[in-house]
């Protein structure tokens, strides 16, 4: 990859129109990151991009551990190296182990998972490179999450592949 971005970043405090929405990422994330600055861009998508992601990791059902597993992951199976090290901070926040970050990385799903983490995790993989996922796995995920949790699983996993998605098509952060 390349480490030019294909879309020029809107630097935040340069347009007038913008402070409203600035100030309000500011508020909810601290700082206008790398990703924030290029979806300046579009100030509509940029709010609505900042309302779903933070209702995502802000108010989701699932453990904020197995959320970050799922976060790493997609950033993983779709090379999105500015995804991965943005979450690395949340995921030790959440408790998940330097070990556990790093064995994220292999193809194969390591046994230092919890059984639980590994079926999750299959998920995500499942999801993020086939899309399709198959009646058998839905079934065994189901043993587990129904309603309101199994939406916002499968959510996190959709978000997090757009937001990897969008990540590596415009090469923010490589």
């Amino acid at each position: 990859m390349t480490s030019a971005t294909r879309l020029a970043p809107i630097q935040p405090g340069t347009q007038p129109e913008l402070a409203e929405l600035e100030a309000k990422i500011i508020r909810k994330r601290g700082k206008i990151t790398p990703l924030y600055q290029h979806l300046l861009n579009s100030p509509k998508m940029a709010q609505g991009w900042e309302e779903l992601l933070s209702v995502v990791r802000q108010h989701n059902s699932l453990p904020a551990d197995l959320r970050e597993l799922i976060i790493l992951r997609v950033a993983v199976l779709n090379d999105a190296p500015y995804e991965f090290e943005a979450h690395i901070a949340h995921a030790r926040q959440a408790g998940v182990s330097d070990v556990k970050i790093q064995a994220l990385k292999e193809t194969v799903i390591s046994s230092l998972f919890t059984a639980h983490e590994q079926l999750v995790l299959q998920l995500a993989d499942t999801m993020t490179q086939d899309i399709h996922v198959p009646d058998a796995l839905f079934a065994q995920i189901a043993q587990h999450y129904a309603g309101k949790e199994l939406l916002d699983l499968c959510i996190t996993i959709g978000a997090y592949n757009m937001v990897s998605r969008v990540l590596v098509a415009l090469h923010i952060g490589h």
